[in-house]
């Protein structure tokens, strides 16, 4: 298989040409689906990142998960730091 084959936004880009509309995991091989989601994630943000659909607009629900993500992870370090000075 050639070099460019084997990257996951030019299998994307070239079956849309091929196909003239959004790929569907059905339209690749299992093994090729597997690396296209291992390496740009979820199918919706495979096509995003291939530049094949416009990228979600982010809602309340998004930003709420990533305010808590921030402040679990602000938690964890803080915790960590007070469990160092105290050892």
């Amino acid at each position: 298989m050639q070099k460019d084959k084997m990257n996951p936004v030019s299998l994307l880009r070239e079956k849309a040409e091929m196909l003239g509309r959004l790929p569907k995991k059905e339209d690749f091989p299992p093994e090729d689906v597997a690396r296209i989601k291992g390496i740009l994630g979820p199918w919706p943000r495979a096509l995003e990142a291939a530049g094949l659909k416009e990228a979600r607009k982010k809602t309340s629900l998004d930003k709420n998960r990533e305010k808590r993500k921030r402040k679990a992870r602000l938690k964890r370090r803080a915790n960590a730091k007070k469990r160092r000075e105290e050892g």
